[in-house]
Formats: C-alpha cells, structure tokens, sequence
C-alpha cells in the first residue's frame, strides 16, 4: 500500500489520460480546455489535487500515438500543470500561445521573473540525449528575463556526467523537477508565499553562481543544498517527496504495462486475416503503393 500517492490519485492519473483523449483534436481549443479544466480541478480540491498531478504527470502514456494529438496535448497539460505550481507559489503565471521559438510558461514576482518549459518522456523511451531538453534553447528564449527554469521527470535526468549541467550553469537555465516543485509547493503552506517566493529566487541565483561542469552529483548537491538550507520545515517535506517520487514511478510502470498487457492479448485474439490486415496497415503498404503511382514525369524538360 502507497504511503503518499492515494488509489483515488492513481484514478484521478487514469481519469486525466482519458480525458485528455476524448478532447484532442482541435490543438488550439483544445489545449485552451485542458487548461481550464487543471485550473478546476485545482481550485475545487485544493493542494492535494495539485501534489496528485506533480506526482504522476511525469510519463506521457504508452497509449498515446507518437506525434498525436493526445501527445501534444499532453505536453500543454504539463505546461499548464507547472504555470497552476507557480500560482500556487504566488508568482504570477501563464501559458504562452506561441509555439516556435519559445519558452511555454512565463512567471513573473515583484523582484524577478523567468520562462519555463516542462518535460515530459515515456516510460519505454531508450534513447535521450542532451537536445531533449532543451538548455541552450531555454537561453536564448529568456527574451531579456533574467532567468530560466526546465521541470523534467526527476528519474530521467542524467545522474552521472551529461553536458546539460555544463550548459545549466554556463547560460544560468535552472534544472528542476517536478518532485523539486512538488516540494516548494507544499512548504507555502507553512511558511507563506513570500518566504517561498524567496527561496525560489535563491535558487535561481544559486545556478547563476556555479562553475560550468558536466558532473551530475556536483549539480544535484548544489541544488539540493539551497532549498534544505532553509531549515527544518523542509525536511518532511523532502522525506516525502523522495517517497513520492517511488511511488510515482511505480504507478507509472503500472498504468504503462497494463495497457501493454492489454495490446498483447487483443493480438493474440485476432485472426490471421485480422492480423494480416493490422500488419498492411501499420507499415501503410496501400498508402505507400497509391503515392508511388502517382509519381509522373513532371515536364520541367519541356521547358524551354
């Protein structure tokens, strides 16, 4: 039995992947719906809702297409999840519309202000390398702010040498996850926005601070450092949050394998004939077949 993450937090996780899929379609409305419905469920049920959502958002479900509509959603919704964290900060916090060449959330407090990106991988995802998230980017999307922030899944992070610590440190974009924000996020509740608001900022300025280095570790301790500096209250928190981030994981694994185990046997229950079929499909044999015969001679050698 889960110590943090509650059966009704894992139900609400499977609600959301659904939920999601029923109103992809139309980018634009869409993500402006899933909006609106986080901010909802946030505001009718409290922190708790809030922490649920920071604990299990961190895996783009295997039963999303790659590229879909569901998985572009699902990214607005994690950017969306970490703009409702700020707020709850005492930051004030938006999703931005644009797409190209640009930071997704923008936070602003009365002493600083950054841009901000989530990220997000799948369980059954191999292969990541340093383009995945995006540090010289966030640099250079700052648009005259002083400071960036990437929230990324805390187990997907490279824990050995990887040049995004180098780059974190050199182009001051704060690496962060979501078990961080998580937190932070908690620790408003006893010691108020304003302190919180602050820690944040030292945070930031702490990454300004450091030698450029590829070492995870060194990173990880220097980060870590600054937020349980601040004392006691964050110890419990800390405690967990580490417990959590388990947990999450776990549940993760669960929801992911279970939809597999589901893929598999409604293979092996198919005909021959279906499974021929599915197979045409999938590597789109009709399609390809109709593109190739409709290649022509394009008469560029009869101009003259």
């Amino acid at each position: 039995m889960n110590e943090v993450i509650s059966d009704a937090a894992i139900e609400r996780r499977r609600n959301w992947i659904n939920e999601i899929v029923s109103i992809s379609g139309h980018f634009g409305a869409d993500s402006s719906r899933v909006e609106e419905e986080l901010s909802n469920d946030i505001r009718q049920h409290g922190i708790d809702t809030l922490l649920d959502h920071l604990r299990l958002c961190s895996a783009i479900p295997e039963s999303y297409g790659h590229d879909s509509s569901e998985e572009k959603l699902y990214s607005k919704y994690t950017d969306a999840l970490i703009s409702e964290s700020y707020s709850w900060l005492g930051l004030e916090s938006i999703v931005l519309d644009e797409r190209a060449d640009s930071a997704d959330v923008e936070a602003v407090a009365d002493e600083y202000s950054f841009v901000a990106d989530a990220k997000v991988f799948r369980l059954s995802r191999t292969a990541k390398n340093q383009k995945d998230f995006k540090v010289q980017a966030m640099d250079n999307w700052k648009r005259g702010k002083p400071f960036a922030m990437i929230v990324c899944p805390l187990y997907q992070l490279p824990t050995r040498a990887s040049q995004i610590y180098q780059q974190a440190a050199a182009r001051n974009v704060c690496i962060f996850s979501y078990s961080h924000l998580a937190v932070l996020t908690r620790l408003v509740e006893t010691e108020g926005k304003d302190a919180v608001i602050e820690l944040l900022h030292e945070i930031f300025n702490t990454v300004q601070a450091m030698n450029p280095s590829k070492d995870a570790n060194s990173y990880w301790q220097t980060v870590n450092r600054a937020i349980l500096q601040y004392g006691n209250p964050v110890g419990e928190l800390w405690k967990t949050e580490k417990i959590a981030t388990i947990e999450g994981i776990s549940a993760s694994k669960e929801i992911a394998l279970m939809y597999y185990a589901s893929q598999r046997e409604a293979i092996m229950k198919l005909s021959r004939k279906e499974a021929i079929k599915q197979l045409i499909e999938m590597h789109k044999i009709d399609s390809r077949i109709n593109t190739i015969r409709a290649v022509s001679d394009n008469l560029i050698m009869n101009i003259a």
